[in-house]
């Protein structure tokens, strides 16, 4: 048999590899999307996660050519949807808009989580970060006289245990960050979760419940037109849509208080980098839209586009963070 000359060989290795590679990128360039593609968002629409899946999904769909799907699928704290997202195929027609609860806190909050924010997810990008806001019901802050947190912390002492707090569900930032005003303050409120901010909004605006800690960019339409009042943002620093909202630190004296929300894509574990890494770039020049990139801050949204190793960074960092914060509050979900 004629031996292959050692120079051949690895001519012919290489040219093997570049098949390979030009074969991967190939179909990433041609095979990838031939479908619409869904985002998955596990909370109800009106919340700042929907708000930012609607505000990228249509530069996606223009970047390639198909339809970028925003489906809600909301329930127990944002589990459902990660879930449904974790157990989808990895061939980039399902995505999941995470958030800092789905993937930095009810891993420790949660004590049976039906799905792994490591193992069963890849980190694609960071959409966006923003603040969370203190805000309660414009007309029972005036009645009552309320044009502070301090204010708000008076009341909340001369009622114990009858005023009630709002979330967008359990284990959201949105939560956690009235479980730490709580803790901190030694307030008691009972905590009411719902399946997202649109519906505990509608709720706050009517009069159903006293306050919430809501992401800004979903409070923000509410308070610009006075139907709610927001007496303090989470953040460590103001916030530049509501330069003259004080932070809880500075308004309640809570020194150190801080819990910001996180917002981003992500996708089944599996799903080829060629793809992720096409979205990721996509994301990105959507983000540097000026026209986008103004819109997201004067709604209190900071918006990203890092890289998959930036996001996947994130995502570990935070867990540790949200997991001692847990601990501290002392707050669970059976």
């Amino acid at each position: 048999m004629a031996q292959t000359h050692p120079n051949r060989r690895l001519l012919l290795a290489c040219a093997a590899t570049l098949l390979a590679l030009a074969g991967g990128a190939n179909w990433a360039q041609t095979s990838w999307p031939t479908r619409p593609v869904r985002i998955v968002v596990p909370f109800a629409p009106g919340g700042t996660t929907d708000i930012l899946a609607r505000a990228v999904a249509p530069e996606l769909s223009k970047a390639f050519g198909q339809q970028f799907v925003v489906e809600n699928k909301a329930g127990a704290g944002g589990n459902l949807g990660a879930e449904a997202v974790a157990k989808s195929a990895g061939d980039g027609y399902t995505l999941l808009m995470g958030t800092v609860g789905t993937h930095g806190i009810n891993r420790a909050l949660y004590p049976k989580l039906p799905y792994d924010p490591f193992a069963d997810f890849v980190p694609i990008t960071l959409v966006a970060s923003v603040p969370n806001v203190m805000v309660v019901n414009a007309d029972a802050a005036r009645t009552a006289s309320i044009n502070s947190a301090q204010d708000f912390m008076k009341l909340a002492r001369s009622k114990p245990g009858k005023l009630n707090m709002a979330s967008s569900g359990n284990g959201t930032s949105i939560h956690l960050a009235g479980e730490l005003f709580k803790s901190q303050t030694g307030i008691f409120m009972t905590h009411i979760p719902y399946r997202g901010s649109g519906p505990a909004l509608l709720d706050l605006t009517a009069g159903q419940v006293d306050v919430m800690f809501d992401n800004l960019p979903s409070a923000m339409q509410l308070i610009k037109s006075g139907k709610l009042k927001a007496l303090a943002v989470t953040s460590a620093t103001r916030s530049g849509a509501l330069p003259d909202i004080p932070t809880v630190e500075e308004a309640a004296g809570l020194k150190g208080f801080e819990a910001t929300s996180w917002f981003g894509l992500l996708a089944p574990a599996g799903t080829p980098p060629e793809v992720v890494n096409r979205i990721q770039q996509e994301v990105a020049a959507a983000l540097n839209n000026p026209v986008i990139k103004e819109k997201m801050l004067s709604q209190g949204a900071i918006p990203s586009g890092n890289t998959p190793a930036q996001f996947a960074s994130l995502i570990e960092s935070e867990h540790k963070k949200w997991a001692q914060v847990v601990k501290l509050s002392g707050a669970r979900v059976d």
